[in-house]
């Protein structure tokens, strides 16, 4: 059968791709392997944030009496927390499969493999069927990155160590968790267990958590997770999984953690093998095929999006990158702008930020200005925030007078970063934004009450 685009991967970027496509007029056929909707639906995004809105909850009841509410007996369901993750799951899947049989896309289960390139077109196999396309869409996702150290191989094995997708299928709480890397799912993952009562280690071989997150955030947000008792090993690199711990390493002195499970998030690998890639010489580099601003690949009419490329492996970012392909497909000639993307930490404090942080303009040598504001600004904010002031942090170009980066530290901020993205990527200028007028009382205040501070 003929197709004008086959789209092998049904993640963010897959499925994405294959709404805005068929809608666009483009026979679309999409190939799924596991289950449609990605690891962000399944085993990332979704499921963690499912989890994290229990665990705000329960914090939120414990701590109710600082706004006049008192509760007693509080007490976590893990169990019911997963039951209701696998429904949200179920209802947004579904909500995919519906959209994309609404607008004529249609959905195969199966592997993808490219054969190569026929006079008719590339030719895809899954089993022993075979289909043809004008076009090719790559949105193989990416897989967690296994630490290459002595004992994680038969940690993982007796389910000892754990990845981001068994760490969501565990059906009690541990009573220890360790969880190797401070980046954002490590920290996400760390911040509910702590709330639902693990004795939590982060180990991280970094000074700082948080990865490019903005530093003095960091600093921020680390030591708000230390007085919820979540403990920091920084600077300290894992050596070594043995029988019920850890041991790693730091300055030059080695140290062993007992615990009952452990997490390894240290990051994610593009799924680049077994999709006949090199059957049609599509470039690969560092692991990751290589695309341009607009998604295409060195062959033409192929095109990559989402983790596969490697580029900034959020599902946001694969949202957009699938945009940009089909529009490209269609004949407009978009880029993407990765400048103005968010990144978003959802833990209790939020974190969120967009654009340059300041070591990131300092190590471009770019000319800026920093104008910075606790939360307290924000009447909704102080309303609904009792001991925790939070931080909104902008650079401006010195030069330009627009805005180069944003970061944010306290609730909302998930919410609200999007509108800072908005106005770099319009490249307003400062008092361009001074003119916006923001709904009063919300805590999206605090950036107009920052840039008044210029």
């Amino acid at each position: 059968m003929k197709y004008d685009l086959i789209i092998i991967g049904g993640g963010p970027a897959g499925y994405l791709a294959a709404e805005r496509a068929s809608k666009g007029g483009l026979k679309t056929l999409l190939i799924e392997e596991r289950y449609l909707g990605g690891v962000c639906l399944n085993e990332g995004c979704i499921p963690t944030k499912t989890l994290l809105y229990s665990a705000k909850i329960l914090e939120g009841a414990k701590h109710g009496f600082k706004y006049g509410v008192e509760v007693q007996n509080i007490a976590l369901n893990h169990k019911k927390v997963l039951e209701r993750k696998d429904k949200v799951i179920k209802t947004l899947v579904t909500g995919i499969k519906s959209k994309l049989r609404k607008n004529g896309a249609e959905i195969l289960s199966g592997h993808g493999e490219i054969l190569g390139r026929s006079s008719k077109g590339y030719v895809v196999a899954v089993g022993d069927k075979e289909f043809v396309t004008d076009r090719l869409l790559i949105a193989t996702g990416s897989s967690p990155f296994i630490l290459p150290i002595e004992g994680v191989k038969e940690g993982l094995e007796r389910g000892f160590v754990l990845t981001n997708r068994e760490i969501l299928e565990i059906e009690s709480v541990p009573a220890s968790l360790v969880v190797i890397g401070g980046g954002i799912v490590g920290l996400e993952m760390a911040s509910y267990f702590n709330s639902a009562g693990s004795k939590v280690t982060v180990v991280e071989m970094l000074d700082h958590i948080g990865g490019s997150m903005d530093r003095e955030i960091s600093n921020i947000l680390l030591e708000t997770y230390k007085k919820k008792g979540i403990e920091f090993e920084l600077s300290a690199r894992v050596t070594k999984i043995d029988d019920r711990k850890v041991v790693y390493e730091k300055d030059g002195k080695f140290f062993e953690k007992e615990t009952e499970k452990v997490l390894l998030s240290v990051g994610r690998r593009p799924n680049i093998t077994g999709f006949g890639l090199e059957n049609i010489g599509v470039e690969v580099e560092k692991g990751c095929v290589k695309t341009d601003d607009r998604m295409k690949t060195n062959v033409q009419e192929v095109y990559a999006a989402g983790d596969v490329n490697g580029k900034l492996m959020l599902a946001h970012t694969a949202y957009r990158e699938a945009e940009v392909a089909v529009w490209n497909m269609l004949g407009r000639r978009v880029k993407v702008n990765y400048n103005s993307i968010p990144s978003v930490v959802y833990t209790n404090p939020e974190v969120a930020w967009v654009g340059e942080s300041e070591e990131s303009a300092k190590e471009k040598g770019l000319e800026y200005e920093i104008v910075k504001l606790p939360m307290l600004y924000s009447g909704r904010f102080v309303a609904e925030n009792e001991e925790f002031d939070g931080l909104c942090k902008i650079l401006i170009d010195r030069r330009k007078r627009t805005i180069l980066g944003c970061h944010m530290i306290g609730n909302y901020s998930s919410e609200i970063i999007y509108g800072v993205g908005v106005m770099i990527e319009s490249q307003l200028r400062v008092e361009d934004i001074k003119d916006i007028v923001f709904p009063h009382p919300t805590v999206s205040e605090i950036i107009r009450e920052v840039i008044f501070e210029l």
